[in-house]
């Protein structure tokens, strides 16, 4: 699949964990640059009841729905299915934004399906559609240092480091998610695989 249906609106999701003392962690990247998908459109975050923060608007000449679950990482799927049933966007529409343990840091990756590579809201997102095939945007956070286990990693703060370049890593990431909604998988695979 090249291009998303270009007759359903697309439905981009940023994932992460509610609340205050995870939005730092790594493991909140995908709010982080729904944040900033927000800033481009315009527009403010509202509570809806499928369980998530979304908010409508036009991304890449497309018509857009931006969306946090609001529950915690592990048990995404209901909101992610509740919001693309609410919005009538079909799997082929669906994009997720996510941290991705496997890639180096600040590294952009995007992909059609595939597997979950242990991420529990990729999991969760999976089971409630009943596939895997829809659209992922994969940010790097790269491995975690020594032995440290991989779940107290993705929800430990960037590091001073990363916070450096955070903010650039996040604006490319935007720009590779806008350009996968705009021109679909291969033409913005093409533009970013690159770097």
């Amino acid at each position: 699949m090249s291009a998303p249906n270009d007759d359903a609106p697309m439905l981009v999701v940023g994932l992460g964990n509610p609340g205050p003392r995870y939005e730092g962690n790594r493991h909140n990247i995908g709010f982080l640059v729904a944040d900033e998908l927000a800033d481009r459109i315009g527009g403010r975050f509202k509570s809806h009841k499928a369980g998530a923060d979304v908010l409508e608007g036009r991304l890449g000449g497309r018509r857009v729905t931006l969306a946090k679950p609001r529950s915690y990482m592990n048990l995404s799927g209901g909101a992610v299915v509740g919001t693309a049933r609410f919005f009538k966007v079909p799997p082929e529409n669906l994009v997720v934004v996510h941290d991705e343990l496997d890639l180096a840091f600040g590294t952009v990756r995007l992909k059609l399906g595939g597997g979950e590579n242990g991420h529990n809201g990729l999991r969760s997102i999976s089971k409630s559609l009943g596939t895997r095939d829809y659209l992922r945007v994969r940010f790097g956070i790269g491995r975690p240092p020594g032995r440290m286990d991989p779940a107290d990693f993705v929800l430990r703060d960037f590091s001073a480091t990363e916070r450096r370049d955070l903010a650039l890593d996040i604006d490319r990431c935007a720009d590779a998610t806008e350009a996968l909604v705009a021109k679909g998988l291969e033409a913005a695979q093409n533009l970013f695989h690159t770097r």
